[in-house]
C-alpha cells in the first residue's frame, strides 16, 4: 500500500517528535518540514526532507495528503485552516487551540469543508485506553459511581528557565491535566461540573504548581483529581505506562487511575480488575482479575490512525470538535479556582 505523504509544520521537540515517529511508520512517509529557525531547516537538511519558512508555502508547492501541526498554540487555527482549505487532513498538537474562540473556529471549518481535523491527544490510541474502554463499555464495571486520578511527577529547576512555563497558562493544567481530563471524557463520559483549588506554595511562581479537582459527570459519578508538577512521586501515567521513551522504566508497576462502578473496578495502567464472584457485599471476598497488559506505542498507532484517516478507512478518534470539548472543561479548572465557584463546562461556551 503506498505510503500517505506527511509534512510536518513546526520542527520544535513536538515536531522532531512527530518526524521520527513518522520514519518508523510502515503508513506513513515525511515529505517536507515547515520552520523558519535555522535550527529546524538544518535538521530538515538533515532528514534529506525539504524545510519551508512558511508553511501556507509548503503545502501548495509540496500538497501533502496530511500536515502534523505542532507549533504555538495560538498559531493553531491559522495553520489548520489553511491545510483544510487545501484539501489536507490535519494533524494539531494538543491542545487544539489557545482559545475556545479558535477551537470553534477550526471545528466548524473542518465541519463545514468535509476535511478531517484531529487533535493530538495520544493516549486515546494506547492499548491500555482501548482496552479500558471497552471494559467499562462492555458493563465490567457497572454504573460508574467514582473515579481518582493521580498526577504527580517532578519537573527539575531547570525546566522553569523558560519564562513561559514560570507564568500563568504554563502550569501543568494546561500542559498535563488536559491529558487526564480527555482519558476521563474518552473512558467515562462528558464533564457536567468542575471544582477546584490550586496552589503555588512550593515553588512560588505565578503558575500553579499543584491542583485539587473534583469533577462531576453527566451521569452522575464523582471524579477526584490531584495533580502536582514538584512531587517527588511515580504515580502518573507518562512514569507508569511506560509509553513513552523519554522516561525511565520503573522498577515495579505503579496505578494511577482507579475506576469504580456498582458491579467491579479498574485500576490502570495495570488493567487489574476487581469484582465479586458471588455475593456483592463488603463482607464478602472480592476477586481480583489480571486482564493482561499490552504494551503499545501510542504515537505510531496515532500516525498509522491519521493514515487510515486520509484514506477514509476510519473516522477520526478525537475531532476538532471533541477536542475542543476537553479544552473546554480543562479551562473550566482554572475558573473555578480562580472563583472558587462551581463551574460547568456547558455554560462557558455553546458549542
Amino acid at each position: 500500500m503506498t505510503e500517505v505523504a506527511v509534512a510536518v509544520i513546526g520542527a520544535g521537540a513536538i515536531g522532531r517528535a512527530h518526524c521520527e515517529t513518522i520514519r518508523r511508520s510502515t503508513s506513513c512517509r515525511l515529505v517536507a518540514i515547515a520552520e523558519p529557525a535555522a535550527a529546524g531547516r538544518a535538521y530538515a537538511e538533515g532528514l534529506g526532507v525539504p524545510c519551508y519558512s512558511d508553511a501556507r508555502d509548503l503545502l501548495e508547492a509540496v500538497k501533502p495528503q496530511a500536515a502534523i501541526i505542532a507549533t504555538p498554540n495560538a498559531t493553531h487555527r491559522a495553520f489548520a485552516i489553511a491545510c483544510i482549505e487545501r484539501g489536507i487532513v490535519a494533524l494539531v498538537e494538543k491542545p487544539v487551540a489557545s482559545t475556545l474562540a479558535d477551537a470553534a473556529a477550526i471545528a466548524a471549518a473542518s465541519e463545514r469543508a468535509g476535511v478531517p481535523v484531529l487533535v493530538g491527544h495520544h493516549r486515546r490510541h494506547n492499548p491500555i485506553a482501548r482496552r479500558a474502554r471497552a471494559m467499562i463499555a462492555e458493563g465490567a464495571l457497572g454504573r460508574l459511581t467514582n473515579a481518582t486520578v493521580l498526577a504527580t511527577f517532578y519537573k527539575p529547576p531547570d525546566y522553569f528557565d523558560v519564562v513561559w512555563r514560570r507564568e500563568a497558562g504554563g502550569g501543568p493544567v494546561l500542559i498535563n491535566l488536559i491529558h487526564e481530563i480527555d482519558l476521563i471524557r474518552h473512558l467515562c463520559g462528558e464533564i457536567a461540573s468542575v471544582q477546584a483549588v490550586t496552589s503555588n506554595a512550593v515553588r512560588g511562581f505565578e503558575v500553579e504548581d499543584s491542583a485539587a479537582i473534583l469533577l462531576r459527570l453527566a451521569g452522575g459519578a464523582l471524579v477526584t483529581l490531584s495533580l502536582s508538577d514538584t512531587a517527588a512521586s511515580p504515580w502518573s501515567w507518562d512514569l507508569a505506562s511506560g509509553e513513552s521513551p523519554n522516561y525511565p522504566p520503573q522498577p515495579a508497576m505503579v496505578q494511577t487511575h482507579f475506576l469504580c462502578g456498582t458491579d467491579g473496578a479498574l485500576a490502570l495502567p495495570t488493567l487489574e480488575h476487581w469484582h465479586y464472584a458471588s455475593a456483592k457485599s463488603w463482607f464478602a471476598p472480592i476477586s481480583r482479575d489480571e486482564i493482561g497488559l499490552t504494551r503499545g506505542d501510542p504515537y505510531l498507532a496515532q500516525i498509522d490512525h491519521l493514515a487510515r484517516v486520509v484514506r477514509a478507512e476510519e473516522a477520526p478518534l478525537i475531532t476538532a470538535r471533541d477536542g475542543m470539548l476537553t479544552l473546554r472543561a480543562t479551562m473550566a479548572v482554572h475558573k473555578a479556582a480562580e472563583t472558587g465557584q462551581i463551574v460547568r463546562p456547558d455554560q462557558e461556551m455553546q458549542l
